[in-house]
């Protein structure tokens, strides 16, 4: 998959832009506060159709502007495409609208995955000491771009989650019609099974790549372990299928319903979900040091590159955000040493100085203007 083309308008301090990109290393150069992340962060957008700098779209449009469009032509195994993301700073009738290929997108959740990539920066080098959400968003933003249902199933159960939590709190106040409750609860167990059981599997295979990529990077007699931390309590060797997944959800939520009302709030599901990272038994973010840590979160980012070409057949372009900065030489030189056959897109306020970059395309950053180096 490659990124041919990215054009902006009015897209935080980028009034124009038109920028061509190379099917092999990218290299966005410049100071920091030019526009090096905006740049990256307006591609990152094609792909989760979210930015990982703020959950407000209106923020990325330029101070005093109507709107910003992003507008990107891809190329996969099967075509040219081109998306297209708008977004308003004022009600205007619209707040958002995307397209794929000229023809308007009517939930956003359809851009997910048309265009794929994986994004390494400096907060992700912190995922193993961070906490549970950010363990859980990192499964989540790699396996949507995957798996549809499981976006759609994400969606819905979120959406459950809150009517349930709202009818919790007013149960706990004497309010609320009770008949709900099992309702939500039946409908909660659900999704969450579905949620289960793709979280399950795609921390079976990361655990694989991680055992790979710490042992090659490291060289460490420590081995790398990734348990899957849920609500059901399950062996790593079981394989509970999604129906009784289910029945499972369903009777935790409906036996300890007392509890629940007491806290106002559901102690079971997804959102309590967590991924456990090990290095011989022990856990990492507390007995690891920081240069096993990144190595793990390192390990993890490789990881989930090599899962997406596993099962679309081909690589996602891998988004590097000033990481380089933050590794030290031999995290670099490993990093740097694994970009044949990717697209690669980064930031840096000085080039790289390491011999895997080959024929890298440099662009050069100055206040949202972008030339390429000679």
């Amino acid at each position: 998959m490659i990124a041919k083309r990215i054009v902006y308008r009015d897209f935080r301090n980028i009034e124009q832009a038109d920028i061509s990109l190379s099917p092999g290393v990218n290299v966005f150069l410049g100071n920091n506060a030019e526009g090096k992340t905006n740049a990256l962060e307006g591609i990152y957008l094609m792909a989760a159709a979210r930015s990982f700098r703020t959950p407000r779209e209106r923020e990325m449009v330029r101070f005093g502007a109507p709107f910003f469009e992003a507008a990107l032509t891809m190329e996969d195994v099967r075509r040219e495409q081109e998306l297209t993301f708008k977004v308003f700073s004022a009600d205007s009738g619209h707040r958002r609208i995307c397209t794929k290929n000229g023809v308007a997108i009517p939930r956003i959740s359809e851009m997910v995955g048309v265009f794929r990539a994986v994004l390494f920066c400096p907060e992700h080098l912190a995922i193993v000491k961070a906490g549970p959400a950010e363990r859980r968003g990192f499964l989540d933003i790699a396996i949507c771009q995957l798996r549809p249902l499981y976006l759609q199933a994400l969606q819905r159960h979120n959406k459950i989650l809150t009517q349930r939590n709202a009818l919790l709190k007013q149960l706990a106040d004497g309010n609320g019609e009770p008949g709900l409750l099992d309702i939500y609860s039946e409908q909660l167990s659900r999704e969450a099974a579905l949620i289960y059981v793709t979280r399950r599997e795609y921390i079976r295979r990361l655990d694989e790549y991680v055992k790979h990529f710490f042992a090659e990077l490291s060289g460490e007699t420590e081995v790398p372990s990734l348990l899957y931390k849920n609500s059901l309590k399950t062996a790593e060797s079981d394989n509970l299928l999604e129906m009784d997944a289910a029945s499972r959800y369903m009777t935790l939520l409906t036996s300890n319903r007392a509890r629940e009302i007491a806290a106002g709030a559901t102690l079971y599901g997804s959102h309590k979900d967590d991924v456990e990272i090990s290095l011989n038994g022990r856990e990492a973010r507390l007995y690891a040091s920081q240069g096993q840590q990144r190595s793990l979160a390192l390990a993890m980012k490789l990881g989930e590159g090599e899962i997406s070409m596993t099962y679309t057949g081909e690589y996602p372009v891998f988004l590097f955000d000033d990481v380089l900065s933050e590794l030290d030489g031999r995290r670099q030189e490993f990093l740097l040493s694994r970009l044949g056959e990717r697209q690669v897109i980064m930031t840096a306020c000085t080039p790289p100085d390491t011999p895997h970059l080959g024929d890298a395309k440099f662009i050069t950053v100055r206040g949202g203007r972008y030339e390429e180096a000679d």
